[in-house]
């Protein structure tokens, strides 16, 4: 039975490296795919889907205005059965698209994977995060650890001087130069301007 996956962790737990994974276990068993990922985060080029440890593929760019079930519908209309959908960076999609996401699943019945973030650096929810926590059938921690050795569950956005900020726009791109995953008590120290945020810190 298809369902929706939600996958979710801080930065760098490696969640594209698990989606890359997924898809080249699929293709390795002669099984098609489709990768969306957000036209918004061109680091790596529009439609590049990069790892942190060097691997890539490539995606179909999609914007917040894009219907993902008729894109899905097309595809498999035009390229014949899909055994599964993988969103890249799912925090960054929008209400109406995680609805489109269930409508593959419950519709065309195509399992769906999306991988993102849970929350942005003021410690709220992103729109996709959201509704993928309310909506998605099965929900996944990926984990990964703070420099102080706790599991980390909140992002920090840090200034070009690696000084933490508190305020701004919720999307701003960026990896390890702009971001840091910490625990919920460093980043309520941090962001309360309780501690500051080390060079270990930054480095992590």
């Amino acid at each position: 039975m298809a369902k929706l996956y939600f996958y979710y962790s801080a930065m760098n737990a490696g969640k594209t490296t698990t989606l890359l994974q997924s898809a080249h276990n699929y293709h390795e068993r002669g099984m098609r795919t489709l990768l969306f990922t957000p036209h918004l985060d061109g680091r790596y080029g529009q439609g590049v889907i990069a790892s942190r440890i060097g691997i890539k593929t490539y995606g179909r760019a999609f914007k917040s205005d894009d219907d993902l079930f008729e894109q899905t519908q097309a595809d498999v209309g035009a390229n014949g059965t899909l055994h599964c959908v993988l969103v890249d960076e799912a925090q960054f999609l929008t209400k109406a698209q995680v609805w489109q996401l269930t409508e593959i699943v419950d519709r065309l019945h195509i399992p769906v994977l999306a991988y993102g973030l849970r929350t942005d650096f003021r410690g709220e929810l992103f729109e996709g995060s959201q509704y993928l926590l309310a909506w998605a059938d099965t929900l996944t921690e990926i984990k990964t650890i703070c420099h102080t050795g706790k599991k980390a569950t909140m992002v920090v956005r840090v200034d070009e001087h690696g000084r933490a900020v508190t305020e701004g726009p919720q999307v701003e791109i960026g990896g390890n130069d702009r971001y840091v995953s910490v625990s919920r008590a460093e980043f309520k120290d941090i962001t309360r301007g309780r501690k500051s945020l080390g060079a270990e810190a930054q480095h992590t």
